[in-house]
């Protein structure tokens, strides 16, 4: 199977607390979803996609778009998924996963003008002795 672009539709974010609420723990929900699938010229297909990042009761944001790929069986995936809602697990991977590559960098972008924390973990930096349990004592370099 082989991506051949990847294209972003739409964006809608909202935040829906007020900026002066403390954010404490708060849980990202990421979800990717196909809306529509159909046959392209050869063995190309089209796909409708939606991603949604949703922060609960504090805001969310929803990006769709579009993505073409290419497989010798592209036409008995789209059957099986128009008939079933389900595709091969290594194809619906791979597609879940070029959709997370394409809104997930816009979603920190967004993430951070509504002062939503970022829908990433940040890495944690962690310098002295036993900076983690089981980790050794020396870690990346920092500058």
């Amino acid at each position: 199977m082989n991506i051949k672009n990847v294209q972003l539709k739409a964006i809608e974010a909202r935040r829906y607390s007020e900026l002066k609420t403390p954010l404490n723990k708060v849980r990202i929900d990421h979800n990717s979803n196909f809306k529509r699938m159909e046959q392209q010229q050869g063995n190309h297909a089209l796909i409708d996609f939606e991603y949604t990042a949703s922060y609960g009761p504090i805001g969310m944001i929803k990006i769709e778009g579009i993505l073409v790929f290419e497989d010798p069986k592209t036409k008995t995936i789209i059957k099986e998924w128009n008939d079933t809602r389900k595709m091969p697990n290594e194809i619906a991977s791979a597609l879940h996963t070029a959709i997370m590559h394409a809104c997930v960098p816009q979603a920190v972008g967004i993430a951070k003008d509504l002062r939503l924390p970022p829908p990433i973990p940040l890495p944690q930096v962690r310098l002295g002795k036993n900076p983690q349990k089981g980790g050794a004592e020396l870690g990346p370099e920092v500058a």
